[in-house]
C-alpha cells in the first residue's frame, strides 16, 4: 500500500504546477492511512476458559494475548468468578480473595512467568492483570484461587500474537519523508516566484 502511494506521489509531482500540494496532500493521505491502521487490532479479548467449576468457583478468563519485543507485559488477562454452589449463587466472591495467572510457552523452553491480579473496580469477582509474552505462539495458562471460599486451579492455553497496531515512532517515521517533501517543494515554489519578473 505505501509503495503504491509514493508510486502515485511521484507520478503526480511530475504531472503537477503545484507539487507542494501534492506533497501536502500525499502527507495528509498517509496520516489517514496509518490513522485506521492505528485502530487495528488483532482482536478483542476473547474467553480462554468459560464457566469451569473448580472447587468452590465457577471460573472464566478472558485473554488479549499480546507479544512484544520490547519486555512490555503486554499479555492481558481477566479472571471473572462465582460461586459454583447455586444455594450461595447470590453471594459475591470475598474481598481478598487471591488470583494468580501463571504462564509457560509450550513450543520452546521456558519458565513460567506469573502475576497477582487485582480487583477490577474494587470488586474480588473480577480481576486483571498483565504478563510478558516474549513471542508468538502457544503458551499454557493457569491461574491459582485463595480466598474464603477456598483453593482452586484452572487451567488453560492461548496463542499469543504480535499487535497489529504500529508503535507511535513508527507513524512518525513513516510520515516524516512526506512532510519534508512537502516543505522543500513549498520553499522552492516560494524562490522561483521571488525570482520571476516583478516577484510573481
Amino acid at each position: 500500500m505505501i509503495r503504491c502511494l509514493s508510486v502515485l506521489f511521484h507520478e503526480a509531482m511530475k504531472a503537477t504546477k503545484t507539487p507542494g500540494l501534492v506533497a501536502a496532500g500525499a502527507a495528509s493521505i498517509l496520516v489517514g492511512l496509518n490513522s485506521s491502521m492505528v485502530l487495528a487490532h488483532s482482536g478483542p479479548p476473547f474467553p480462554i476458559l468459560s464457566d469451569r467449576v473448580a472447587g468452590a468457583y465457577q471460573v472464566s478468563i478472558w485473554a488479549d494475548p499480546d507479544a512484544t519485543d520490547d519486555r512490555s507485559a503486554a499479555g492481558k488477562f481477566w479472571v471473572t468468578m462465582q460461586p459454583a454452589d447455586r444455594a450461595i449463587a447470590g453471594r459475591t466472591i470475598p474481598a481478598g480473595t487471591r488470583v494468580d495467572v501463571i504462564i509457560r510457552p509450550l513450543d520452546r523452553n521456558g519458565g513460567e512467568v506469573s502475576a497477582r491480579a487485582e480487583p477490577i473496580k474494587g470488586e474480588a469477582a473480577r480481576q486483571f492483570t498483565a504478563l510478558l509474552m516474549d513471542h508468538e505462539g502457544p503458551f499454557a495458562v493457569r491461574v491459582t484461587i485463595d480466598g474464603a471460599l477456598g483453593r482452586a486451579e484452572v487451567q488453560a492455553s492461548t496463542d499469543a500474537t504480535y499487535d497489529l497496531r504500529p508503535r507511535p515512532i513508527l507513524i512518525v517515521v513513516f510520515v516524516l519523508p512526506f512532510l519534508l517533501v512537502g516543505f522543500v517543494w513549498g520553499k522552492l515554489l516560494i524562490k522561483r516566484r521571488m525570482l520571476r519578473p516583478g516577484g510573481r
